[in-house]
């Protein structure tokens, strides 16, 4: 099976995806961010099915994909704007734990050259009754890395789009035409298809 340019840098795209958003998520269970990794889990699901839309040469499989992109950029914006506390969005709130747990970033605590201190949980507030550990003198603060993980997310999602559209447009076709067994080969159903009554009209004539 041959791989066009188009195709191949989709299925590079996918599998960075796939590499990239699999780092994230193992980062959002650690920091129990419950609506990153329910986003995340979904963009695996669709990568996925792009992935595999493109190698079947499945065009819908492929628009599923770019649409979810389009989608997946926007929630990103999102991500950034709300660590960078932008447009009144504050980092503080509760919104990307629904309010479930106090968690923060998992990078909060072990961002980039951190200084780790345990406080004895003497609140009410840790219901697990462990210590906090708090990260301090940050070489990079955490909201800057969650902002340069997103912007990531962003800029090959925006990559993926754009060649899912590509190949959409120049795979219009093969949807209906593809079969593993060559059963849609248009050579094949000719003679399958040949009127019966003419080959039987050849033996009585030899």
């Amino acid at each position: 099976m041959g791989c066009s340019t188009g195709r191949c840098a989709l299925f590079f795209l996918c599998a960075l995806q796939l590499v990239t958003v699999l780092e994230r998520q193992v980062f959002d269970f650690l920091g129990y961010q419950w609506a990153p990794i329910l986003a995340n889990f979904i963009h695996i699901i669709l990568v996925i099915l792009g992935l595999f839309g493109a190698v079947q040469y499945w065009p819908r499989y492929v628009i599923v994909y770019a649409v979810w992109g389009a989608v997946w950029i926007s929630w990103n914006i999102f991500i950034i704007c709300f660590y960078l506390e932008v447009g009144g969005l504050s980092e503080d709130s509760e919104l990307l734990t629904f309010s479930l747990s106090q968690h923060h970033s998992w990078w909060h605590e072990h961002g980039p050259g951190c200084l780790h201190k345990e406080t004895p949980a003497t609140s009410l507030e840790t219901l697990d009754g462990q210590a906090l550990v708090s990260g301090i003198d940050c070489a990079l603060q955490h909201r800057y890395v969650e902002a340069l993980h997103s912007t990531l997310q962003v800029l090959v999602a925006v990559l993926g789009f754009v060649y899912a559209c590509y190949v959409v447009s120049v795979l219009p076709e093969d949807e209906d035409s593809f079969d593993f067994i060559g059963g849609f080969d248009p050579f094949l159903l000719y003679h399958v298809n040949e009127n019966p009554s003419h080959f039987l009209f050849k033996q009585v004539y030899l």
